[in-house]
Parts: structure tokens; C-alpha cells; sequence
């Protein structure tokens, strides 16, 4: 099978800590795209509109290795272009993105709850990825693994590209032991510790995952009680699995949904960021063995969850 050739560097900087957006210019069997102007047409009209996509043309926007692009350029299969679209107005998140390490290899940010870990839809200069962009000058830095949103802790992230690879393989082959704290109603009924076991599933498009009773088990977690007071208890969470909300339908499946949680068990009516009531889920620790020196690393985050002393 002959091997796609690498893709160009971009020609076009970052903004506000974003790459361009990359396009190859896909095969035509029949003949549909005799310029340019076409293809962008047919792929981003829906969803912009093609007046902005002829405005885009007109400004430039759209730039291959030698420049801007005309919209009555022919169309060529395989030519890459790149451009940069549109940010979406995003309401900026009041907390700050610590750094627990920084070496020349990895970067260890203590991301705070309401923060993307990378940009994704109507989230992309307010992630933890373009804001340390910014902030520390590290152009190239890439996540590791990803953190939900709504998640607060410690996200292990890439200084260079060709380190990335090594990193993302320890989380893949669940080399890294994550530990989680939360908050949570307290149930002496409950009997702790326990490791739940099930199968998750969550559909695209449906905020929340779900239990399938009698499936074959994808996700693992342990349980244990910390302390408690006034109703509530203080949790460490051990996942061995990574799925989707893993922690957050172990957690409801006991009858113990994570204080402030906007999905599980209801999923509540979209609206404004109340930023006074973060999910209470911390991403506690990473311990690892780093791949490139064989050094044992255990990090904390130095964030806390609030409502049980």
C-alpha cells in the first residue's frame, strides 16, 4: 500500500495558541470540484454559511505553502490549505492553570473545573492546552491523555511532537495510576471499600453514558471512603479503565452521585456556568515511570475540593 507523503509545516502561525486548521483536498471521482471555490463550498457552507466562505476567500483566510489561495484556483487532489476559523465567543473561566512541574520533556498543569483540556467545539481559546500555549511559550505543547471538563486536577502534557507518542502509550496501556478524590453524599449503608465493574456505553449526541446490565464489563473502579461529615463524604476513586464519565455512573450506580454533578442521576436544563458550584471530582495523582529515564514520578495536585473540611 503506497504510503501518504507527510504533510507540509503550516504556513500560517498560531492564534491565540490554536493551530490552523488543516485541509487535504480529497479525491474526486466525479469530477464535482473544478476549482477550488467548490470543494470549500460543498464542505463549509452548512455549516458558516457561503457567504463567509466567499468572504474568506476574498480576505485570503485560505493559504497554501505559496500563499493565499484563489478561489478559481483549479482543483488539485492532494493539495493542502490551511486557514483559521472562526473562535467562537467563549465566557472566560475565572481560574487560573497551575503548573505542578515543568521540565524540557512534559509540562504538569493543574487544570481548574469549567476548563477544556483541548480545544473541541464551542471550547478552544479557553482550554488548558492554548492558554499555556500563551502563557508558558510552548508552541508545540500537546496533551497527553484528556481531563473532563467539568474534572479539576493534574493533566500530563507534551513539550515536543516526538516525545508525545511515548507518553500517550503509558496511558493507553494503562502504565499511569490515576487517583481521584470527590464529594459526595455519605450512606453508611453503603458498604466501602468496593471495586465496581460494568459495561459503559455512551451514544454521540447524549450528554450521558450509561450502564448496560448484563453487558461484559469495560470499566473498573474502586471505591473507598476517606472521611465524612454533615451528610457528606470525601472519596478516593481508583479507575483502572478510562471510559467516558467512568467515575461519575460508578459513583450514581451506588446511590452516591458526585455533589454539583449536572448529569447523573439528572441530566439538568442547559444554561450559564455557575462557577460557585464545580463538580466535586479532583484529579488527584499521576504516578508513572517515565519512559525516556526510567524514573518513578508521582505528582498532586494542589488544588482542593470545598464543602467537607
Amino acid at each position: 500500500m503506497r504510503r501518504r507523503a507527510k504533510a507540509p509545516a503550516a504556513p500560517l502561525p498560531q492564534r491565540d495558541g490554536v493551530d490552523p486548521v488543516r485541509v487535504r483536498l480529497p479525491d474526486d471521482p466525479d469530477g464535482a470540484w473544478a476549482t477550488v471555490r467548490d470543494h470549500l463550498l460543498d464542505r463549509y457552507a452548512a455549516a458558516v454559511g457561503a457567504g463567509r466562505v466567499e468572504e474568506m476567500l476574498r480576505e485570503g483566510r485560505f493559504v497554501g505553502v505559496d500563499g493565499p489561495v484563489a478561489g478559481d484556483d483549479p482543483y488539485t487532489v492532494g493539495r493542502y490549505l490551511w486557514f483559521h476559523r472562526d473562535f467562537p465567543v467563549e465566557e472566560p473561566v475565572p481560574f487560573p492553570v497551575g503548573v505542578v512541574y515543568r521540565d524540557e520533556r512534559i509540562v504538569v498543569a493543574d487544570k481548574p473545573h469549567f476548563l477544556a483540556t483541548m480545544p473541541r467545539g464551542r471550547h478552544v481559546t479557553e482550554t488548558v492546552l492554548a492558554r499555556l500555549r500563551r502563557e508558558l511559550g510552548l508552541p508545540f505543547l500537546q496533551p497527553a491523555h484528556r481531563l473532563d471538563r467539568l474534572t479539576a486536577g493534574l493533566v500530563l502534557c507534551v513539550v515536543r511532537p516526538e516525545d508525545r507518542g511515548a507518553y500517550q502509550t503509558l496511558f493507553r496501556d494503562r502504565r499511569v495510576r490515576k487517583e481521584y478524590e470527590a464529594l459526595a453524599p455519605y450512606d453508611p449503608a453503603v458498604a466501602l471499600p468496593v471495586t465496581l465493574r460494568s459495561r459503559i456505553e455512551k451514544e454521540r449526541g447524549v450528554m450521558a453514558a450509561r450502564e448496560v446490565p448484563g453487558g461484559e464489563p469495560n470499566a473498573e473502579s474502586r471505591i473507598e471512603l476517606l472521611g465524612h461529615a454533615g451528610g457528606l463524604g470525601r472519596y478516593r476513586l481508583v479507575p483502572e479503565t478510562g471510559r467516558t464519565h467512568q467515575l461519575r455512573v460508578h459513583m450514581n450506580a451506588l446511590g452516591l452521585p458526585l455533589l454539583h454533578d449536572p448529569v447523573y442521576p439528572v441530566v439538568r436544563a442547559d444554561g450559564p456556568e455557575d462557577f460557585a458550584r464545580p463538580l466535586q471530582l479532583l484529579a488527584r495523582t499521576l504516578e508513572f515511570t517515565d519512559p525516556f529515564t526510567g524514573e518513578g514520578l508521582r505528582f498532586e495536585s494542589r488544588l482542593a475540593l470545598s464543602g467537607l473540611g
